[in-house]
């Protein structure tokens, strides 16, 4: 009896070890958790096959702008006072307005802007400077909806004074239709893929379930002319042969097919 007693004791005071190993195990635990600020469970995550079959489909439309803008600059330079450089870019800019709407642009589509009026420093006598006269300059940007009449634009802008033709720009005004039109291509494209996809690989498809459209569409681009001075032109001054081209607009779907 001594004996089984005996035994039955060590059985016992080992399931006590055994308990406070696991005890001290877990309170360790726990305590690294809360120190490392570790959120339990540390990753768990599921992956169930796929039941769609994505593909990508592209459009676009080529498309010939309907907008046109030019930036026309007047520079006076050396004017004695601030009065007198007012005074001559005030006549060229009104002259410039007078003869734009003389050809139909619309006074809403005029703009003036960067109008400023600097001194000038003469430093040979006077350490600190002394004004020596004054330049001002201004930009006026017109807008045509027809494109054919920018080059009579920038020739009467030019014979009426204005001595720079800063930029010309190329725009769609309304590209949401043009794009839509791009979008639809793109879908009848990805449709045409899937449709091909499914025969190749032997599957089924459903409906569309799902579709992205990509956002990273830039089009359709400015086309720009760097700045250069043109002097006073006159009454036979050659109109520039301008040519718009063509801008490309385009757009990228990825469509979602249910597959059976």
């Amino acid at each position: 009896m001594n004996f089984k007693k005996n035994a039955l004791q060590v059985v016992e005071n080992k399931h006590l070890h055994l308990t406070a190993g696991i005890l001290v195990l877990v309170i360790v635990a726990l305590w690294i958790v809360n120190v490392l600020n570790i959120s339990y469970p540390v990753d768990v995550t599921t992956r169930q096959a796929s039941g769609e079959l994505a593909v990508v489909g592209e459009g676009k439309v080529d498309v010939i702008p309907d907008t046109a803008s030019v930036d026309l600059g007047i520079v006076v330079n050396d004017a004695d006072t601030v009065e007198s450089a007012q005074q001559q870019i005030n006549t060229v800019n009104n002259a410039i307005v007078a003869a734009v709407t003389a050809l139909g642009v619309e006074k809403e589509n005029i703009k003036t802007s960067n109008y400023s009026i600097n001194p000038n420093y003469n430093y040979e006598s006077n350490p600190n400077g002394t004004i020596s006269g004054y330049n001002g300059n201004a930009t006026i940007t017109v807008k045509v909806k027809d494109t054919t009449l920018l080059p009579q634009v920038m020739t009467a802008a030019t014979s009426a004074g204005a001595n720079q033709v800063i930029g010309t720009n190329y725009s769609v005004d309304n590209p949401e239709v043009y794009r839509e039109k791009a979008r639809d291509e793109a879908i009848a494209n990805a449709k045409e893929q899937a449709k091909k996809l499914a025969g190749e690989l032997g599957i089924k498809l459903g409906k569309v379930v799902n579709m992205v459209e990509a956002t990273n569409n830039t089009g359709p681009f400015p086309m720009y002319e760097r700045a250069y001075d043109v002097g006073l032109g006159g009454s036979n001054a050659v109109t520039p042969d301008l040519q718009p081209g063509s801008q490309t607009i385009t757009s990228t779907v990825t469509l979602y097919f249910d597959k059976r």
